[in-house]
């Protein structure tokens, strides 16, 4: 995470405006469908099961959405560690650290042993991998930011702490297309070995990190501040097959900046997009919208009643964001 500094110099101060910001003012819109793998902060509990018929986890206290960092006292950062330390367990209760709120908790845990094997009566996960749509990379910062909203464990519907992450090369196989009340999404394959950006934020203003690659060669678009942004005709950038960024027609209807997400409403217009997707479909967060040579925002939100209708971010709160 990116903090910023004060610099105090000798015999005088440099006084810079909380307003005032490094990114650059011309940026690389993105479109490109990438993949994308978080590795927690610890272990994350997504469920839990029964053992012989028995409930053996509820005693314990620990919910869905926890997040394990401890047993019997020793760190553990993933699944792997969090087995090794329960196999070498001189004891059948363990002790547990975990995090709820942002406040470390203790529990003691039973274990039952099983055809040789210790059962906790958890299901946990240490990782979370998905698509979405690369929004920008800056130029002069080497920053890139994509999905304009959180990631969210589907699970226990917290966000997910970001340990480390990766975005790499992902290619869409298919459409299930949107429909009233049902958000269809994209179908995609990826290659976790090829890997352009390492991940450090996972924030309400999307995912952000260093890009490693080397910058595309394409058309550079200046940064829209707010009062650039226009009611009117736009365009996203978007993949709909394989690896290939088009541009499809929107219509943007409201423009807000109280919040620092959800200010931008508008509405698809474009014939190709709503035959192919019916709407906006997930997998297309992240998409650059796209005024004239400015780069306004990005597409975060569907509509679910109406998917032909959408929510975007401000560019700018996402650069923001990317800064801190």
């Amino acid at each position: 995470m990116f903090k910023k500094t004060c610099i105090v110099l000798l015999l005088a101060f440099l006084l810079i405006p909380s307003n005032v910001y490094a990114y650059s003012e011309y940026i690389y819109a993105g479109g490109e469908n990438i993949g994308i793998e978080i590795k927690t902060n610890g272990v994350v509990i997504v469920g839990t099961y029964k053992i012989n018929n028995t409930d053996t986890v509820s005693s314990s206290g620990v919910k869905v959405g926890d997040i394990i960092q401890s047993i019997d006292g020793q760190k553990i950062t993933n699944i792997q560690e969090m087995v090794s330390k329960i196999n070498r367990s001189l004891d059948d209760n363990i002790k547990l650290g975990y995090i709820r709120n942002n406040l470390t908790n203790y529990t003691n845990l039973k274990l039952y042993k099983v055809d040789d094997l210790y059962k906790t009566g958890l299901y946990v996960k240490d990782s979370i991998t998905g698509i979405g749509t690369l929004t920008f990379i800056d130029p002069k910062t080497g920053l890139f930011g994509a999905l304009g909203h959180e990631i969210i464990e589907k699970n226990s519907g917290q966000i997910v702490d970001v340990k480390s992450g990766t975005i790499f090369d992902s290619e869409v196989v298919g459409i299930e297309r949107s429909t009233n009340g049902i958000p269809g999404e994209k179908s995609a394959r990826y290659n976790v070995n090829s890997v352009h950006g390492n991940i450090f934020e996972n924030t309400k203003q999307g995912i952000f990190g260093k890009f490693t690659s080397e910058i595309p060669q394409k058309k550079l678009y200046r940064v829209a501040t707010f009062d650039k942004v226009k009611k009117g005709k736009a365009n996203i950038f978007t993949v709909l097959n394989g690896n290939k960024v088009n541009e499809y027609q929107i219509e943007i209807t409201k423009i807000t900046n109280n919040q620092k997400y959800k200010n931008i409403s508008f509405e698809i217009l474009d014939p190709v997009l709503l035959k192919k997707t019916g709407g906006i479909v997930q997998g297309m967060s992240g998409s650059p919208i796209i005024q004239g040579d400015y780069i306004v925002g990005a597409v975060t939100h569907v509509v679910v009643d109406n998917p032909t209708k959408g929510y975007g971010i401000l560019i700018t709160n996402m650069l923001e964001e990317a800064e801190n």
